[in-house]
């Protein structure tokens, strides 16, 4: 018997078709979490993080959607007011109806994004895998986002030197290279320091949008033509193809809307909420306005967002700037880090380190080979592409099909969670998923122009993520054909009875019905048992919290052992020592320090014939190598885990 690396296969399962809906339990314990922040201490939060991404896209927006009515030269009123009016209904429809008016009521728990709204939907048809494969995608277009957002978001901002000076025109990537580094190397602090200036520096970004926007706005109100749906039809029915492609650059006004449902847990719906109504979204239009009366009056403006602002304003608007397209990418990163978390936990994705960077807030974590991932990824599309205008081809696709995704999950929720039947709830979704379906298409026709990176990305997770599914599968089907039924080893046992010594042993499994390897192997290596015998598996289940009724279940199968499940949310980090003590209430007695944990851990070896092929199989074999230690994962003491090492094939 060795003390090893422990498993690399996950100890912890999802739960399938046999779910329990979500309990309200959870929703009380978000709110709870919730109670000691004030409302508008959220509101003013959720302004900083749930805005940083979508409050950045007038810097590169609008200018990039007149671009294709700039094509013949000639740049006319009715196309400046369609380009105008298409964004302020794009924002009305998309972020305030879909978002913050529907979206917003389907928490699973009080938490949200595309993996909740998959487990709401997996949950109501039982366990559909066509449901689980768009959660992959989703997910997976998602990290494409993720990696696009601080590129983009970085390189608009300091463009704007070179309107300052012409020289800093050869300085822009190097200075965003040094902002983005950075920018991923203090994410070990966490964010608990640095968020309570996200709120307070997109606050004043957000005001500083309107007030530059205002003047121009007061000099050329025909820009309120706009208001007039009759404009963005027009523009759409009469410009052909380069309409489409005008919606492709139109789309980018909407890109981080997804961030409003994803950070529903953080900051609850109220309060995201009245951050939209009350100041983001009038913000925004006033900015987008701003813009198109300019150019309405300067047909010539080339770069309309910081050519609002007097020269003298230009640098203080270049850093202001700067700073929330710095605050955009946080939010990116950290709705990246939650995605992983939750997708460790479906078991989507190996066990990866999670530290936890706050005491106060369990939200708040950092995930050591995301981020570095993340940021190789970042820094190699801002060489590549060196400049927001090239990256803004590659950024819609990635948007888009994550929103279209969530429309689709959305409907079925309506449909069978919601009870709606289906012609009401198609009717329901149906506008949006038209709208995006457009948008979808007006982005797929840039693919060779830069929309290819977050595709390829996204086919690359997707493989990933369901090799690691099919990999874990395998294995468990390959380990079964050697298993011993516990109950049959438990009564085996009473007849011939080893030695037994003092204390507690807790073995870890993911089937309870099997008995544990490194059972079988301790009892054929050192010949005895403990007083006291947990067999314990580890369960995921479809919602954020388990409710604490459910958190731990204990049943009896013989003088000398126990059969334990114990069940985690899959936006929980599981602590078994701490949650083993739950026992006790239950009237399982024991010492922790008198407990020593078994694992097992397997060394994989690719099979001559097995039920991937070999690139499959290597892939699999190198995330299991690179899963977390399983110690550090169930936040079991190490001086406490003892493991056993066995060798299969897959």
């Amino acid at each position: 018997m060795t003390q090893t690396a422990p498993s690399s296969a996950p100890a912890a399962k999802s739960e399938g078709a046999g779910s329990p809906p979500p309990i309200a339990d959870g929703a009380a314990e978000t709110a709870r979490a919730h109670a000691p922040a004030s409302l508008w201490t959220l509101v003013l939060g959720s302004i900083g993080v749930v805005y940083g991404d979508i409050g950045t896209s007038p810097l590169y927006a609008f200018r990039e959607a007149l671009v294709s009515a700039r094509a013949d030269g000639i740049l006319l009123r009715e196309e400046v007011l369609g380009v105008a009016s298409l964004i302020l209904w794009a924002l009305v429809l998309i972020v305030t109806i879909k978002y913050v008016v529907i979206l917003m009521r389907m928490d699973n728990n009080g938490e949200g994004g595309i993996l909740s709204l998959m487990a709401l939907a997996r949950t109501a048809l039982g366990g559909s895998r066509v449901v689980f494969m768009f959660g992959l995608l989703g997910a997976s277009l998602f990290y494409g986002d993720a990696i696009i957002t601080p590129a983009i978001s970085v390189l608009s901002a300091v463009e704007g030197l070179k309107l300052v000076t012409p020289a800093f025109e050869a300085y822009v990537l190097p200075i965003t290279i040094a902002i983005i580094v950075p920018l991923f190397l203090i994410q070990v602090r966490g964010t608990s320091k640095v968020a309570s200036f996200f709120g307070p520096v997109m606050a004043v970004w957000f005001a500083a949008m309107a007030l530059a926007a205002l003047p121009h706005i007061i000099t050329n109100t025909d820009v309120f033509w706009a208001l007039n749906p009759y404009y963005a039809v027009h523009y759409l029915l009469g410009h052909g193809t380069g309409a489409l492609v005008a919606l492709g650059a139109v789309f980018l006004a909407v890109t981080g809307a997804e961030a409003l449902f994803a950070d529903l847990g953080h900051f609850g719906r109220r309060p995201i909420q009245i951050a939209w109504l009350g100041l983001v979204g009038p913000c925004l239009v006033l900015n987008y306005f701003g813009q198109a009366a300019l150019v309405l009056s300067k047909p010539d403006t080339t770069d309309p967002f910081f050519q609002l602002v007097p020269e003298w304003g230009l640098l203080p608007m270049v850093l202001l700037a700067t700073a929330a397209t710095v605050t955009a990418s946080q939010a990116v990163i950290t709705g990246a880090f939650s995605l992983s978390r939750q997708a460790i936990q479906l078991g989507l994705l190996p066990r990866l380190e999670i530290r936890h960077t706050s005491e106060s807030h369990s939200g708040q974590i950092y995930l050591p080979q995301i981020n570095a991932l993340l940021m190789i990824g970042v820094v190699i599309l801002a060489v590549l592409f060196r400049s927001s205008a090239a990256l803004a081809s590659a950024y819609g696709i990635a948007v888009t099909g994550t929103m279209l995704i969530t429309a689709s999950l959305a409907f079925l929720v309506l449909w069978k969670t919601w009870k709606w039947s289906p012609w009401a709830a198609g009717l329901a979704i149906l506008p949006f998923a038209a709208v995006e379906f457009l948008f979808l298409l007006s982005n797929m026709l840039k693919v060779f122009e830069g929309g290819y990176v977050p595709l390829l990305f996204a086919g690359a997770l997707i493989v990933m993520m369901w090799t690691w599914v099919r990999g874990v599968g395998i294995l468990i089907n390959k380990t079964r054909k050697t298993d011993v039924p516990l109950i049959e080893l438990v009564g085996m046992l009473e007849k011939s009875p080893p030695h037994h010594v003092r204390g507690t042993a807790v073995f870890l499994t993911s089937d309870p019905y099997i008995a544990p390897a490194a059972l079988l192997h301790n009892l054929k290596h050192n010949k005895v048992l403990h007083e006291k015998n947990v067999v314990l598996t580890v369960e995921t289940v479809d919602t954020p919290r388990a409710a604490e009724a459910d958190r731990i279940h204990i049943e009896p199968i013989g003088p000398h052992f126990h059969k334990v499940v114990m069940k985690f949310g899959y936006m929980e980090t599981p602590n078994i020592p701490r949650t083993l003590t739950l026992l006790r209430k239950q009237g399982f007695k024991f010492d922790i320090m008198a407990t020593s944990f078994f694992l097992s851990r397997r060394s994989i070896r690719p099979a001559a014939h097995s039920g991937m092929p070999l690139w499959q199989d290597r892939i699999f074999i190198t995330l299991a190598k690179n899963a977390n230690d399983a110690t550090d994962f169930f936040q079991i003491p190490t001086g406490r885990v003892v493991e056993v090492g066995t060798q299969v094939t897959v």
